[in-house]
């Protein structure tokens, strides 16, 4: 168990879908969960307000909706972790969330305790990319572009095929025997070497290239 729980947003339009959520989650020893908002507008205020550490996000929401919210975050340097939970699967709504910077894309239908599993993970710092997601990103790429991937260095390679396997960077560091803060700083070049802007596009960016395990 957490000595701090992770404090945990919720941003649905649906008051039963928050409900359920929050009933479930304050079961759970090392989640509290901080507050709740109506639609994506309330959801970046109470973001602001409350600085949570995970935010449950729905996409389809009353006037601002998750998309647009997550870039409102991202424009405010927010550092909540965002966890999209919806029904919707379809490409032009997954694609959107994972490019605006979402830590993981989950559906509603979502064992309780999986979705318990997926807030500890993203909090951890790691992508949760569900298999069909990913399959998502990566049709509407189209074929990768040749080769950046000579601009990394072999440390870096190694830790870009560690992100794209989920692994956090204390994971990583772990790993290659190294100290966290040697571990970001390389996560802060290879975004910068391939213009990327998070995790989720270096993961994503690694599968399409080949680097992985």
């Amino acid at each position: 168990m957490a000595d701090t729980p992770i404090r945990v947003l919720l941003v649905d339009d649906h008051q039963v879908v928050r409900r359920g959520l929050r009933t479930f989650l304050e079961v759970q020893d090392d989640i509290e969960v901080v507050g709740e908002a109506a639609d994506g507008e309330e959801g970046v205020a109470r973001a602001e307000e409350l600085r949570p550490d995970v935010i449950l996000m729905d996409i389809k929401m009353p006037g601002t909706d998750g998309i647009e919210a997550l870039c409102r975050l991202r424009a405010l340097a927010n550092p909540a972790r965002v966890l999209i939970v919806t029904s919707f699967t379809e490409q032009r709504t997954v694609v959107p969330a994972l490019r605006g910077g979402a830590a993981g894309y989950v559906y509603k239908d979502i064992d309780p305790d999986a979705l318990a599993g997926a807030i500890r993970s993203v909090h951890a710092g790691h992508v949760l990319l569900q298999p069909e997601v990913a399959e998502a990103l990566l049709s509407q790429e189209g074929p990768p572009a040749p080769g950046r991937s000579g601009s990394l260095t072999e440390r870096e390679q190694e830790v870009l095929s560690l992100i794209a396997d989920g692994r956090s960077n204390r994971e990583i560091a772990r790993a290659l025997v190294l100290s966290e803060k040697t571990v970001k700083t390389h996560v802060s070049n290879i975004l910068m070497k391939l213009d990327l802007a998070d995790r989720t596009q270096a993961a994503l960016w690694a599968v399409r290239h080949g680097i992985t395990d």
